[in-house]
């Protein structure tokens, strides 16, 4: 799988002077939001009069440097860094989008995923709209440009969201203020804080703790946040939301720090490991993470059966996450430069192994093999995730149907296939005890094949609220 997307957007008082303080501060959050994306990243500073922008491929630290970010004079801006769900990994595609339009300029940054984007392209261009690239953030950008030369910011942004069929999670800048828009059903996560008399608007808390900044609260779905230097107001799109937040931003994306919709990533993976262990007990000698994101699961798992905790496996954070290897021998050793085993936690032991999924298997395969090498004696894999059987289409790259093993194969033939002794998946159920909610209010389409929006040739686990009319593809 790979990581998503992350927004931020800073705005600070109207009577400080016009500095690059904005500038540097959404460096800062976006460096705090790097796991979100790794391919391209960008920044815009509105100074009152237009925008000024900075945009690359690469981690944040490679694009900016002080001259450049120094150059950026505004008291708004709005932040990113992209992974691709919609659209290639080239510069046209780098977030945010700036567009011109009779009243001005609209400046937007998204993270999410739209099903219908393609329809709504094919009839904006019919109108004699022109696309600089092929990311569906572009598509919301015209819509809401179409919409800003009819009416006023607030009922453009809902207008939008009418047409609007999938995830989005989004960071606006117009004429000096400052949007937040989260989607009904609330797929990606985006909060606000209070940060240097200002406000920050951010896809996970972590950005607002890296800024020294206040959590206020998330944004809540379907509702259109509105930032100025002074204070903020909510309007709510729609009747009462009804929620179905991504399941995987607690399993996988978000970082462990991070609070998201009132719940901490860090306890929630814990007691996932704890659910885990009671689901799945086996006798072994140590309880040994998947590095990293296997660590806090594994820590719940060591204190629910009272099986020591001891790595078995440590990862190399200095190396580039894209390799290009021809040759299988070649591409083991860049897995065990990824990663590599320590021998003598494991030789002789029975080491239950904690990851936080499983998706196509072969990684797991790699690994269980590098610890077997190491002389382990049994080797258990357990899964702090359902079996994965479906795509996502909401902003997850995890792969075709084809590609995801456990659609295909049952429990036994993954067990085989990835060579350990036992395999265990959390259930459903007891990653909704781990996150004390209901799953009704969870996304959890990948793990059963039914979507809360349509989906050309899915399942629809249909939401009985509003949102059956706000999601209305027909009304765009």
């Amino acid at each position: 799988m790979k990581e998503e997307c992350g927004v931020a957007g800073i705005i600070l008082p109207d009577d400080r002077p016009q500095s690059n303080t904005v500038a540097f501060k959404l460096y800062y959050a976006l460096y705090a939001l790097q796991h979100r994306g790794q391919e391209s990243t960008g920044i815009m500073v509105h100074d009152g009069t237009s925008p000024r922008s900075i945009k690359g491929m690469g981690l944040v630290p490679d694009v900016y440097n002080k001259d450049s970010l120094g150059r950026l004079i505004g008291n708004v801006g709005v932040g990113h860094v992209r992974y691709s769900t919609t659209g290639g990994s080239k510069l046209e595609n780098c977030q945010p989008f700036i567009l011109n339009f009779k009243g001005g300029t609209v400046t937007i940054a998204h993270n999410g995923n739209l099903v219908n984007a393609k329809a709504l392209k094919d009839k904006l261009e019919c109108e004699g709209r022109i696309f600089i690239s092929d990311s569906d953030t572009e598509v919301i950008g015209h819509l809401l440009v179409k919409e800003l030369i009819k009416h006023d910011p607030i009922e453009s942004i809902s207008n939008v969201m009418r047409k609007l069929v999938g995830s989005y999670s989004l960071v606006i800048h117009i004429d000096g203020t400052l949007y937040a828009v989260r989607d009904p059903f609330g797929f990606k996560p985006l909060c606000f804080g209070k940060v240097d008399g200002g406000y920050a608007v951010v896809s996970e808390s972590v950005a607002l703790d890296t800024l020294n900044g206040t959590l206020i609260r998330d944004v809540r779905p379907g509702e259109v946040m509105v930032f100025s230097g002074s204070g903020f107001e909510s309007y709510q799109i729609g009747n009462e939301p009804h929620p179905a937040h991504c399941v995987f931003e607690f399993i996988y994306f978000a970082r462990p720090d991070s609070v998201i919709d009132g719940k901490l990533v860090y306890k929630v993976r814990e007691n996932i490991g704890r659910e885990l262990a009671r689901e799945h007990h086996v006798e072994a000698d140590i309880i040994s993470p998947v590095p990293d994101s296997g660590i806090t699961s594994a820590i719940g798992y060591a204190r629910e059966s009272e099986i020591k905790y001891l790595e078995g496996l440590m990862k190399n954070r200095y190396i580039g996450r894209t390799f290009i290897l021809p040759g299988q021998e070649l591409r083991e050793t860049a897995v065990r430069l990824k990663m590599n085993t320590i021998q003598e936690n494991v030789k002789g032991k029975r080491v239950v192994l904690v990851d936080d999924s499983i998706v196509r298997g072969t990684t797991s395969r790699r690994i269980i093999d590098m610890v077997r090498r190491a002389g382990a004696s049994e080797i258990h894999a357990m899964v702090g995730s359902p079996a994965i059987i479906a795509p996502c289409y909401l902003g997850i790259d995890m792969g075709t149907r084809q590609e995801l093993i456990a659609s295909y194969k049952t429990i036994k033939e993954v067990e085989s296939l990835i060579n350990a002794d036992s395999l265990g998946y959390l259930s459903i159920e007891g990653l909704m005890r781990a996150m004390e909610c209901n799953k009704n209010d969870m996304c959890i389409g990948c793990l059963t094949g039914e979507y809360p929006v349509e989906i050309p040739g899915e399942n629809c686990r249909k939401k009985q609220t509003h949102l059956d009319d706000f999601n209305n593809p027909e009304s765009s």
